[in-house]
């Protein structure tokens, strides 16, 4: 008996230190993927500010715990006036927990202008880890993950879709979109027309979830697969721009202007050869004929 009472008393840890705003990861899909150090802050959080107080009670409930403090909706409708409430508490000395639907908070979701006020009212911010659909998209797709960009939701309009895609026609770093199952499919074709029709992708369906799907191919090959119904989180990833290969008729003018200003043609064909890749005798041979040729 003894024993079971010292149990009960034994002070629990709280990760999460006062008087800060803490922006947590939640599961993007699978309850499993949550963190101890997530269920820790739900359940001694003063404030849980939530994109959707019901859903958060709904992630407790399936994590088996109940919230430790008061739930209060932040969203992108009342971001703005929410947040000096919440700094205050937090300046307070409360304990303040920030999460979104799924995924983290300021990703594609509310909390980054809480975060910029909290920062010019230099009240401390901390970050609890967890998961991300960006970044699972990304290594699920077998498109290179040393460089890349995330670009958010896709426009819902035709137009303003086509402009966003064109602005990265050139872009050389595998890129990521989510967009919405009802306009993935021609999402894909303004993807086909701008980036052209081989071009490597892969369209990430249900993340994490029981009926995960990843799709691979060109985006010719996308655009077929996804000709059906498409249901459930979408996430689009797409190999960036394979840099052009570099031609000499691309460099002749940098050769014959280090020639105009008075190089020595033989020099100037081997300072650009340098600077681009190309081959000096070939770039000195094909200068040699255009200064022939003026």
């Amino acid at each position: 008996m003894e024993n079971d009472a010292a149990a009960r008393t034994e002070p629990v840890e709280i990760y999460q230190q006062p008087g800060t705003i803490a922006l947590a990861g939640t599961p993007i899909g699978d309850t499993r993927d949550a963190s101890p150090r997530l269920i820790n802050a739900i359940q001694h959080a003063d404030i849980i500010a939530a994109e959707d107080t019901r859903r958060a009670l709904n992630l407790a409930g399936r994590l088996g715990i109940k919230p430790g403090g008061k739930l209060v909706p932040l969203h992108e409708h009342n971001e703005s006036g929410k947040s000096p409430e919440i700094i205050e508490a937090a300046q307070n000395g409360a304990r303040i927990l920030v999460i979104s639907d799924a995924g983290m908070p300021t990703v594609s979701d509310p909390g980054y202008d809480l975060i910029q006020a909290a920062l010019a009212a230099a009240t401390p911010i901390r970050i609890i880890p967890g998961p991300s659909a960006v970044l699972t998209a990304l290594a699920a797709s077998g498109l290179p993950t040393d460089r890349f960009t995330f670009e958010g939701f896709m426009p819902r309009k035709d137009g303003q879709r086509s402009a966003t895609l064109s602005a990265l026609k050139d872009e050389k770093r595998t890129m990521i979109f989510f967009d919405s199952p009802r306009r993935t499919h021609d999402s894909l074709k303004v993807m086909a027309q701008v980036f052209g029709e081989e071009r490597p992708a892969a369209v990430c369906r249900e993340l994490t979830k029981t009926h995960e799907e990843i799709m691979r191919g060109t985006l010719k090959e996308l655009i077929e697969k996804t000709s059906g119904e498409v249901l459930g989180e979408i996430t689009i990833v797409v190999h960036g721009a394979t840099p052009k290969a570099p031609e000499i008729e691309d460099y002749l003018p940098a050769v014959l202007t280090l020639v105009d200003g008075g190089m020595k043609l033989k020099a100037a064909a081997a300072q650009i050869a340098e600077e681009s890749g190309l081959r000096k005798n070939q770039l000195y041979q094909a200068a040699l004929d255009a200064k022939n040729n003026r």
